[in-house]
């Protein structure tokens, strides 16, 4: 195995500012025993070329005990792994090699709802008035037998569902079968912090928050009025969900507090947080939830995760953030479980494995923590995933105008010399997507050119420069296409950088480049001469001033 990277040593209080973050998709990593489901024992055996990679944080998608109707997302047990994934010894061994590898933990908690099949749901559906009947959000219908309100699920339809045993609603953000939590009552969230200790005492060493302002409701609810702009972030135009203004249904205000205990827990153990925003403003919502030092210490959301793709709407994401924000950190993500590969959302079907350098090098470029998409480092583009195998109930009630999230969710490819890209010898979960195969990690290994091989040296470079990862940031007003920015911190040089997001070379003005020197190692093309920048297709240049 090629290894130009390695996790870099972090400032012991805020190092989580250094980190990079390496999301692991359990279910499609590796399978250690032939069911066709990647499993923790197929991460451990992975874990060495994560740290390959150079990244220093793994966050991992639910592992816990569930009926896998949204695949984990719907918890049936908080403190056990599902037997589909392996043990808590498994875990343990996890945990364990990835310290010894000086690689970060980050589990993935799902507070707002649970699956219909946790317990705590069957109790408190049995009766009005058993020790857990609040623990839930529970509403009487309207005269006529309708829900109580218009809120709408993320995953269409009505949030309400008619449960016969109480004759009450019970709200579901997303899917019937995730009621969500009555966060109202201290109880509840008693239950997710003790349960949430609970994996901090096995060695975790931070937590991804879900669908972090999803926790409380208005308690009154009130509906919610219609929108005067629609939120593309979150959902898709074919889905009605974006037609409403989410006033009522989620981001409250009494939130916050709730963050503040769950930092208080955190810092208990070192342990730090990262929360999932989905908002109709999520930059006011992340500015909010990571301010002051005492809530969360990061926090993203889906605007970058958008079919959106130009310098304007990437630098004002970042200028917004930084001029909300107070104290607070960014998580900036341009990949993940939930969107279409980057690879084809922004550079189309044809881009070029040099356009997966690039958006890499400018992501992490902004101010804030990267947070990377596994597979995103080999430059896979999404995978066409025919309805008959889709598995995604999101993608099931919206084909085919929307075609759900399974098309980013096959399986890892690591080697074209076996059946399944070597990812399981028996059946897939989803099919492996036949132009993965030429992407594998064992044939990218091999190419120093590779975009695995790219993405080592980027990030490896990356290290050396605390400019990128603790400065300041401003921006350059270059015109489309092409985005370029400072990075500045005391004591060390102004880093200067520039982006072409087309496929079609550029040549800018930029007099503050008159007096810089080049900066190398990074292995992106661009060049800087007299005041001007000439970047090649997705090219990219980098530069210091004193």
């Amino acid at each position: 195995m090629i290894q130009t990277a390695t996790p870099a040593p972090l400032h012991e209080n805020d190092w989580w500012r250094e980190a990079i973050i390496y999301q692991v998709y359990p279910r499609s990593y590796l399978d250690t025993n032939g069911d066709g489901v990647g499993d923790i024992p197929g991460i451990t055996a992975k874990l060495d070329y994560i740290a390959s990679l150079g990244v220093n944080i793994v966050w991992l998608s639910p592992y816990f005990k569930s009926p896998m109707k949204d695949f984990g997302y719907d918890i049936s047990d908080y403190c056990d792994v599902d037997p589909l994934f392996g043990t808590l010894a498994d875990f343990d061994a996890m945990v364990a090699k990835a310290h010894s590898l000086g690689l970060k933990i980050m589990i993935d908690q799902v507070m707002s709802h649970t699956a219909e099949a946790h317990p705590w749901f069957a109790e408190s559906r049995k009766s009005r008035d058993n020790p857990k009947a609040d623990w839930y959000v529970w509403a009487d219908p309207l005269p006529d037998g309708n829900p109580p309100n218009n809120w709408l699920s993320v995953f269409g339809g009505s949030s309400w569902q008619w449960d016969s045993r109480r004759k009450q609603y019970y709200l579901h953000n997303f899917l019937a079968s995730q009621p969500d939590m009555n966060f109202h009552n201290p109880e509840v969230q008693q239950a997710h912090l003790d349960a949430l200790r609970f994996w901090l005492e096995r060695g975790v060493d931070g937590v991804r928050m879900d669908a972090c302002n999803f926790h409380f409701h208005d308690r009154s609810l009130k509906s919610n009025p219609a929108a005067t702009k629609r939120d593309v972030a979150t959902v898709t135009d074919v889905n009605p969900y974006g037609m409403q203004a989410h006033v009522h249904d989620k981001t409250q205000p009494e939130n916050i507090a709730f963050l503040v205990r769950l930092r208080a827990l955190l810092d208990e153990y070192g342990a730090i947080s990262i929360g999932e925003v989905g908002a109709d403003d999520a930059l006011a919502v992340m500015a909010e939830y990571t301010a002051g030092g005492d809530k969360l210490h990061m926090a993203y959301s889906f605007n970058l995760l958008t079919p959106q793709f130009s310098a304007a709407h990437i630098r004002t994401q970042v200028e917004e953030f930084e001029a909300r924000v107070k104290g607070g950190w960014a998580s900036w993500s341009v990949g993940n479980h939930d969107a279409i590969r980057v690879m084809t959302r922004w550079g189309g079907e044809s881009a070029p494995s040099g356009f997966a350098a690039m958006i890499l090098a400018m992501q992490l470029s902004l101010k804030g923590t990267p947070c990377l998409y596994q597979g995103d480092e080999l430059a896979l583009i999404e995978a066409d995933v025919p309805f008959e195998l889709l598995q995604d109930p999101y993608g099931i009630t919206f084909w085919p105008e929307f075609k759900g999230r399974d098309g980013c969710r096959t399986p890892m490819p690591w080697t074209n010399a076996a059946p399944n890209a070597g990812f399981t010898e028996g059946k897939p979960w989803l099919p492996v997507a036949v132009p993965h195969l030429a992407a594998s990690v064992s044939q990218q290994e091999l190419d120093p050119a590779s975009a695995l091989n790219a993405a080592r040296r980027i990030i490896h470079w990356r290290q050396g420069l605390p400019q990128l990862t603790r400065g300041d940031i401003s921006f350059f007003d270059a015109p489309e296409p092409v985005l370029a920015l400072r990075r500045t911190l005391d004591g060390e040089a102004t880093v200067l950088a520039a982006f072409n997001l087309s496929n079609a070379p550029v040549t800018i003005d930029w007099p503050e480049t008159a007096q810089a020197r080049d900066l190398a190692g990074h292995g992106l093309p661009g060049e800087a001469a007299n005041g001007r920048v000439t970047l090649p297709a997705y090219g990219a240049w980098f530069g210091t001033v004193a």
